[in-house]
């Protein structure tokens, strides 16, 4: 391979659920110019010029060393040479310059190299955020050459940028040299590679974050440390945080938590983040929906039984109880149990041993209880369809899981973990969400929650023609919709509200206006009238 050769559709790869870009086979990061600009800002403002300089010398130098290790590492090249002269391609490739070389020595004895650097990002942001410079300011770039042309050769190479952009000139020009070439010239270059040229800005720096560590302590304790939990809770609303947050508190103890919630809320995601953050996590997490378990077996389920205990127990079987020993057990829609179930259920709590269908002796068990419950327990207790005594032993900490309409900041964040989640299940890439079939979501009511999301995905995964979500791709209903208000500060004008539903009813008639009138109760001119005013 040669230098040339190189391309940035071969070097560069994003993996298509995202998080990870590798670069010639080593994890990059883009970053934004202007962040880098205002990060110089900043160094230059609290650093001084020359510790800055100093900083992203260094920086610029490291990077460039690592790039020619990588290279090395990476690729079969047709010679030592092409290897050497690959690094002016790479600071094209990746941005930061369009070099080109103007003379270029690649003799080991006496490395070097000329070269126009054109549309540097750093006498570009440095303009932007600071003016004019009275000297060059490609202070990254100087410190890219050196590094990788020291990496090459086995020996220390200096590059100085002797015009600049930055300072009024009208290219950017640097020299190479190997360092025993240059002259006296170098004695002002040299520092800024040196550890001795940060120290005394380095100390004042570490008084001025010591004043600060205070503050970020203080405000890292009211932060969630992640917007997605390991058991792939979404949690950037306020309102499922404050819930995270309880149940990380909960789970350092062994207490039972009654979990309640709406139908599809998450109620057994939550279940699994109390059980992965637990003491408990190395042993099993087992859950049985009590509801959908005849009265006949559910006894059996739970508990086990012994062989002959009735028709069709051929063996000896241990139950759910028995299974999850050393780990967790939920007992999910815990209020659909029947009464002489409820009974038996409150010993197991009470005593913490079990009896198998058929059997005399008594099992211990070591079991962390979960129940979870779309149903108001408390008016089950007043209208005696749930024991109260059972009631307050599962609700030594209730948990209640918001649902889907009470957390709109975590809709987006769901939904694009859902369709990555599905597109990585269908073989495809995961597509990303138009702004207006984002919006659609946002505005929806979800009534059934996390779990109706899910599927209204999965439909538009399967029915997207191109790589983007589009309105047409989501269940009719969610166009059909009226636009809701969430909270006082979303509170909108009459004429947007109308203008919106107008929209969502246009949507839902497939564009027919007549039909679309009709469904609204005015008339046709009356709807050709406001579709008028609604224009900008």
């Amino acid at each position: 391979m040669r230098a040339a050769d190189l391309d940035i559709h071969e070097l560069l790869h994003f993996a298509p659920e995202g998080g990870r870009i590798t670069f010639a086979g080593e994890r990059v990061l883009l970053l934004d110019a202007v962040a880098l600009g205002l990060l110089r800002k900043e160094l230059i403002e609290t650093l001084g010029a020359t510790a800055a300089r100093a900083v992203l010398t260094r920086f610029g130098y490291a990077h460039g060393w690592r790039v020619a290790e990588t290279l090395r590492k990476g690729f079969p090249w047709d010679s030592e040479d092409d290897w050497r002269a690959a690094g002016a391609r790479l600071h094209t490739i990746q941005g930061l310059v369009r070099a080109e070389v103007t003379r270029a020595s690649l003799s080991p004895a006496a490395p070097g190299a000329e070269g126009i650097w054109h549309d540097s990002y750093e006498a570009e942001q440095h303009l932007l955020h600071l003016g004019q410079a009275d000297e060059p300011v490609c202070w990254t770039l100087v410190g890219f050459a050196s590094g990788y042309m020291s990496c090459v050769y086995g020996k220390e190479v200096i590059a100085i940028e002797d015009r600049c952009r930055g300072k009024g000139d009208a290219v950017c020009r640097a020299v190479v040299r190997a360092k025993e070439e240059w002259g006296p010239e170098l004695a002002m270059h040299l520092p800024f590679y040196q550890k001795a040229c940060l120290d005394s800005a380095l100390t004042q720096l570490t008084g001025i974050l010591k004043k600060q560590e205070q503050q970020l302590r203080s405000r890292r304790a009211l932060r969630h440390v992640d917007s997605t939990t390991p058991s792939g809770l979404v949690s950037s609303s306020p309102a499922m945080v404050l819930t995270l947050d309880l149940a990380r508190r909960v789970a350092q103890v062994d207490s039972t938590v009654l979990i309640t919630g709406e139908s599809g809320s998450g109620k057994e995601r939550l279940a699994r983040f109390i059980h992965d953050q637990s003491a408990r996590t190395a042993g099993p997490f087992l859950a049985i929906n009590c509801a959908a378990v005849p009265e006949t077996l559910l006894e059996s389920e739970l508990f086990g039984h012994v062989r002959g205990s009735f028709t069709g127990a051929s063996q000896d079987r241990a139950g759910l109880f028995e299974a999850a020993n050393g780990g967790t057990l939920l007992l999910d829609e815990i209020g659909d149990v029947p009464p002489a179930m409820q009974v038996k259920l409150l010993r197991v709590l009470q005593e913490r041993e079990v009896r198998r269908v058929g059997e005399n002796r008594t099992r211990t068990i070591d079991v962390r209880v979960l129940a979870a419950t779309n149903r108001d327990l408390l008016a089950d207790v007043h209208g005696a369809r749930f024991r109260q005594d059972l009631y307050y032993r599962l609700r030594v900490v209730e948990i209640t899981v918001p649902s889907l309409r009470q957390r709109r900041d975590d809709i987006l964040p769901i939904a694009r973990q859902f369709l990555a989640g599905a597109a990585k299940r269908f073989g495809k890439k995961a597509p990303a969400l138009s702004p207006e079939a984002a919006n659609l979501l946002l505005r929806y009511t979800w009534p059934g929650n996390v779990r109706e999301l899910e599927n209204a995905l999965e439909r538009a995964l399967a029915l997207a023609q191109s790589d983007r979500i589009g309105v047409d791709d989501l269940p009719p209903e969610l166009g059909a919709a009226p636009p809701t208000v969430q909270t006082a500060d979303d509170v909108r004008t009459l004429a947007e509200v109308e203008r919106d539903y107008i929209a969502a009813a246009l949507r839902a008639s497939g564009g027919n206006r007549a039909k679309a009138a009709a469904q609204l109760g005015i008339g046709a001119a009356t709807l050709y009238r406001k579709l008028k005013q609604a224009r900008p």
